[in-house]
């Protein structure tokens, strides 16, 4: 494709701007802000329409096993930084706390009665509406992973997954989700950073709902943290 460039002159002398380039830059920005612009307020209205759904999972779980209902840790996000994720807890709390559920040998063996029915439908991730109102997760993004994943974290870097927010849920988790290998996770995270915009965030989104409410893809103790 011909670059189209335009004469310029500007204060520091006469120079060439790549419109092309600046309209691509442009693009970005705005997809960037109204991401952000629709993440905090969608955030916003689904914690204070949930909070008492939410409320009421935090007593049950209390009531099912003894500990804080509210799970927290580690997950590598944008840039490859650390931050504090939050989930609604499904394990007993002598389960080990950074380890993927996939590299522990009996996961069932950890997980709570009514923690196996968070994790079916997903509820369990809700609290993570907090992450994405503070600005550490988007509703949609490739999945925060451990650190101690090593491996997939080398392959994300490769393909610049790191260069944006993690999400609740992203293209990998509507097109197979725990089926999916390694290798084709981030196959699927890097066409993500790739083709990102408002119109596929949306398409995410709509199929999201359709995959939770089906149950597809989801298989205990799968590769990669859930």
């Amino acid at each position: 494709m011909v670059n189209y460039r335009e004469n310029t002159v500007g204060a520091a002398g006469t120079g060439y701007v790549d419109t092309e380039r600046l309209a691509e830059r442009g693009s970005r920005l705005f997809y960037r802000f109204a991401k952000r612009s629709f993440d905090f307020t969608a955030a916003l209205i689904a914690l204070l329409l949930l909070m008492v759904p939410m409320l009421l999972i935090a007593l049950i779980i209390s009531i099912d096993s003894k500990g804080s209902p509210i799970f927290c840790q580690n997950r590598v996000g944008r840039g490859g930084k650390l931050f504090r994720i939050y989930k609604f807890r499904t394990m007993v709390t002598t389960a080990p706390r950074e380890t993927p559920t996939c590299e522990l040998d009996h996961p069932y063996s950890y997980i709570t009665r009514f923690g196996a029915f968070l994790r079916k439908t997903s509820l369990d991730e809700l609290p993570q509406l907090l992450n994405v109102l503070f600005g550490s997760m988007s509703f949609v993004g490739p999945r925060p992973l451990v650190a101690s994943e090593a491996g997939i974290h080398h392959k994300r870097h490769i393909y610049g997954v790191y260069d944006v927010r993690p999400g609740l849920t992203g293209w990998a988790q509507i097109n197979g989700r725990d089926d999916l290998s390694t290798d084709e996770k981030v196959q699927y995270d890097a066409e993500y950073v790739r083709r990102c915009s408002i119109g596929f965030d949306l398409k995410i989104l709509l199929r999201t709902a359709l995959v939770v409410l089906r149950r597809e893809g989801y298989r205990e103790g799968a590769q990669s943290s859930k």
